[in-house]
């Protein structure tokens, strides 16, 4: 971005399509970042911040909701930086406009934002926890990742899922508080399974099912969201299984009833292209069968008789047919011309 001073009085006095010689000084050169790495989030450090210190990126936890570029760049600065930020709408409100106390943002807009990194608090690390610190930490975090999931920030909630599931792999559950910890862990794998499959991540989303269902063999969500994941990656075999044993399990559930019809004209229109390639195939396989004695009738009526004559035989006295006689290998070494 390039400042002039007293611009407008110099423009003012400048005849069209004049060419111009302009003595510039760099003041100063500020370095922008492109966080986001699709150029919807541009950082422009203003101030750098403190040498060696470390970012939120390292270890901090955010409990307060904000926009997703807000956070994505605030996770990028050290201690004492200053940045201007440029967010695109898809990284701010996007569609939505949002009515705030100091200011109403219209749908579509680009924000700009000049925010300093004052200081932040590290999270404690998992494994510095107490039974009780990380049940608090599990719940406030899985919180967190239904109200970005509710807002269709998927990838932001699972990442927040992920870190649940990290929390509860770190140490072995006392029993007393198993149970609840165990209901906690198959949320956070569901609630994993559906934010893959909104980001089309299907197998991703299959194991994560698979994983409840080893925990809990029945349970309905599981079955469901893998059926779903199974007909997205045409596996139609194994969504049919799935679903065969919701219904057993609950047959008036509707949105597996619904699921099983879909299921059903997916495979009737699978089995329709697979009977077409079939007769194709059998087509092909029959004119080609065809052809072959057709090709030996044409070669035969194509060979041409050159004489229906028989030979005729001159007389030849002694001493030829002597020669002829006592030469048979010529005959035989022209075997290969005839």
């Amino acid at each position: 971005m390039i400042f002039f001073s007293d611009a407008r009085d110099v423009v003012s006095d400048i005849p069209p399509n004049t060419t111009l010689t302009i003595d510039l000084e760099l003041v100063s050169l500020m370095h922008v970042v492109d966080v986001s790495g699709d150029l919807m989030v541009l950082k422009k450090i203003m101030k750098k911040g403190e040498e060696g210190s470390s970012r939120p990126e390292d270890g901090l936890s955010v409990w307060k909701q904000v926009i997703t570029g807000l956070d994505i760049a605030a996770a990028t600065m050290a201690k004492c930086e200053v940045s201007l930020l440029t967010i695109k709408p898809q990284y701010g409100y996007g569609e939505n406009e949002f009515r705030g106390n100091l200011a109403t943002v219209p749908s579509h807009s680009t924000l700009i934002f000049e925010i300093e990194m004052i200081d932040f608090i590290k999270g404690k690390e998992p494994w510095t926890m107490n039974l009780q610190e990380r049940l608090q930490a599990i719940e406030a975090l899985k919180e967190c990742g239904n109200s970005l999931f509710k807002t269709q920030k998927f990838e932001r909630a699972l990442k927040k899922y992920t870190k649940v599931l990290r929390y509860m792999d770190e140490k072995p559950i006392e029993d007393a508080e198993a149970r609840k910890m165990s209901t906690l862990k198959v949320s956070c794998l569901l609630n994993s399974a559906a934010c893959n499959l909104k980001l089309n991540d299907f197998r991703v989303a299959i194991n994560y099912c698979s994983s409840v269902l080893e925990i809990e063999f029945h349970n309905a969500k599981a079955l469901y969201r893998r059926a779903q994941a199974f007909i997205e990656t045409s596996d139609l075999d194994l969504a049919a299984t799935d679903i065969r044993r919701l219904i057993e399990t609950d047959p008036q559930n509707r949105e597996a009833i619904l699921l099983q019809k879909k299921l059903k004209q997916l495979e009737a229109e699978k089995n329709k292209k697979d009977s077409k390639f079939c007769a194709n195939m059998f087509a092909e396989t029959k004119k080609y069968t065809n052809q072959e004695p057709k090709k030996m009738e044409d070669g035969i009526s194509n060979m041409k008789i050159t004489s229906h004559n028989p030979p005729q035989f001159e007389e030849h006295t002694a001493s030829s047919v002597e020669a002829m006689v006592v030469s048979p290998t010529s005959l035989q070494s022209g075997a290969d011309n005839v």
